[in-house]
């Protein structure tokens, strides 16, 4: 695919799309630059941050060109879950310098100048919050996408909520209630895809996950996690708790983009 891009000079280029990825939300493009030569910004390192540091966001927010707006940030990793984006594959930076549309793309920048995130997500519901993808992870995503390969994303194919013991103490004690569930911490599977690596290991609707290849689950998203950490075809013990029973299932991972391209 090709595009137009559009410097702050008022400079265009034709762009080539060396590679896309919708999970996170990012795309490598490539252009010929002619004239005088162009200024690149230097990469910080987003693993080095720290809440509290400063954070400027620069972009064309609500159409207004090179909008450079201040603030910090205010948390470091926040997962596609908690955003309001799901079926994304990447935790965010969260920031409370404005970020409104047009920023999408732009560069997330500290006190030196220095690229730290790439603003992408803003939710819609909380005003002064907005979300940048880390630096690290987008140059290791980057590399790859410039090379016109893709990049696989490890999937299970189930939909999780987070159960702790009050909430299932509140469903118990629920008269209308026609399930049980388990008075502790964990990753509750609320659906289990048809032909997906969940459903051929076993996994059932109301299964508590309690433990992923030896590490202790309390939340779906330490699940999620650990399954966006795995590669692809891997083998994952989990622990699971079923009509207070507990059993151990082994998953395969498949890859997310083979099954959202229709080949699994």
């Amino acid at each position: 695919a090709k595009v137009t891009v559009t410097l702050i000079d008022g400079r265009t280029f034709e762009g080539v799309v060396k590679g896309s990825d919708d999970f996170m939300d990012l795309a490598a493009i490539r252009i010929t630059p002619s004239g005088k030569p162009l200024p690149t910004a230097p990469l910080g390192r987003s693993g080095e941050l720290q809440v509290g540091d400063w954070a400027i966001a620069i972009g064309n927010a609500v159409g207004l060109d090179s909008t450079v707006t201040l603030g910090i940030i205010s948390s470091l990793s926040r997962s596609a879950a908690e955003v309001g984006i799901p079926n994304k594959k990447v935790n965010f930076i969260q920031t409370d310098a404005a970020i409104n549309p047009g920023n999408s793309g732009g560069p997330l920048v500290n006190e030196f100048g220095e690229v730290i995130g790439i603003n992408t997500a803003i939710r819609a519901n909380a005003a002064g919050i907005g979300f940048a993808i880390p630096i690290d992870t987008a140059e290791k995503a980057m590399k790859v996408l410039s090379t016109g390969k893709k990049i696989s994303h490890a999937y299970l194919g189930i939909s999780m909520l987070s159960l702790t013991p009050a909430a299932a103490r509140l469903n118990n004690d629920d008269p209308n209630s026609n399930v049980y569930l388990p008075e502790q911490y964990g990753a509750l599977v609320l659906a289990v895809g048809p032909d997906t690596p969940a459903a051929r290991a076993g996994f059932r609707k109301f299964d508590l996950i309690t433990e992923i290849g030896g590490t202790a689950i309390k939340s779906a998203a330490d699940a999620q996690e650990l399954v966006d950490k795995a590669k692809v075809g891997v083998n994952l013990q989990v622990k699971v708790l079923r009509q207070q029973k507990q059993f151990t299932l082994d998953v395969v991972t498949g890859d997310l983009s083979d099954r959202v391209d229709g080949r699994k």
